[in-house]
């Protein structure tokens, strides 16, 4: 195989390359892009050092087999042709795509299939939101249909890239100095502070990030299911927390769900409340899996579930799921 990364110098763009370092995936080539800023930066790769082109509309993704990309949905939008002209595939992780009905969004754990039915070569990655919620969902949803969630998610600065992680980082120091804190990514200062606001706010009053979660739920299960969602930033660097209420069409039980949870790949199952054994952001960053704990009925549904789901924002939430996605196109190649 012969590999890119798109954005090869942001979180995202790092983190592909931490996880295709140690993959016994075996990588012909492997080309770095970035913007003109980034060109020329050299990073090293499985003992080579590799330099940074500037992502040019030219013929660099020629013999590339798939690009992994992300850079944000404005470049996505502006490159794609240029990147999937001559038959690479692009796994896409900006939202320029998701909602494209010629384009499967696909975690692989609930819908690989679809990213062999990719007429245009492109291939989206969900919103990190959905993503490990979708995982946990996917479970439940083959013990019974499910058909509303409610969701408050707890997101991590680093779903605002690098510099949010930067911005959180430098505001606790300075606090911690005795010094005002400086506001640019957020909207208000992050250090000791929750902000219910992330993305633009719709007409309905949920914000895009919410409304991700809505639409991109259905496409990715195939399903009829609603989500309503309250999307909160959280002074924690990079993984996201959620706590999940789910009402299926047939009642089903607490011990039922577990099991679902420790049979599904993707998914560890941390539920020992007395022992005080849940999952935590603390402990998820710079890991795989999906980590679900907390499980019990909902005291307000005979049909409802509810329970506390934990996932590196960067990892399964971007990065690893567009890689779990190159590992399907490689299988499917064999």
């Amino acid at each position: 195989m012969k590999i890119a990364i798109v954005g090869a110098s942001g979180a995202v763009g790092q983190e592909f390359l931490a996880i295709l370092e140690n993959h016994p995936m075996p990588i012909e080539e492997l080309r770095l892009f970035g913007s003109k800023r980034s060109a020329g930066t050299t990073y090293r790769f499985r003992g080579e050092d590799i330099v940074v082109r500037e992502l040019q509309h030219n013929d660099d993704f020629m013999d590339i087999d798939v690009a992994l990309c992300s850079a944000g949905g404005s470049t996505s939008l502006e490159f794609a042709e240029t990147i999937t002209k001559h038959g690479a595939f692009m796994i896409d992780n900006s939202s320029a795509f998701r909602m494209e009905e010629d384009v499967p969004l696909v975690v692989p754990e609930v819908n690989g299939e679809d990213a062999f039915n990719a007429p245009r070569r492109i291939i989206a990655n969900p919103n990190c939101t959905t993503i490990q919620m979708v995982v946990a969902l996917g479970a439940i949803e083959r013990l019974s249909h499910i058909e509303r969630v409610h969701v408050a998610t707890y997101q991590s600065a680093s779903g605002a890239g690098a510099t949010g992680m930067q911005e959180l980082y430098d505001q606790q120091k300075a606090i911690a100095e005795g010094n005002d804190p400086k506001v640019e990514k957020f909207a208000y200062q992050l250090a000791y502070n929750l902000i219910p606001h992330i993305d633009v706010f719709q007409e309905n009053d949920y914000t895009k990030e919410e409304m991700k979660m809505f639409h991109e739920t259905r496409k990715i299960m195939h399903s009829d299911i609603r989500t309503s969602a309250t999307c909160v930033r959280v002074p924690v660097m990079r993984a996201h927390s959620e706590a999940i209420w789910v009402e299926t069409e047939e009642e089903i039980s607490v011990e039922q769900v577990r099991e679902a949870f420790k049979q599904t790949k993707g998914i560890v199952l941390i539920d020992e409340p007395q022992e005080k054994q849940y999952p935590m952001p603390l402990f998820a960053q710079n890991t795989d899996p999906v980590y679900v704990g907390r499980v019990r009925k909902d005291l307000c549904n005979e049909r409802g579930i509810t329970f506390w789901c934990v996932a590196d924002q960067i990892r399964k939430g971007a990065a690893l799921n567009a890689v779990q996605i190159l590992e399907l196109l490689v299988a499917g190649r064999e």
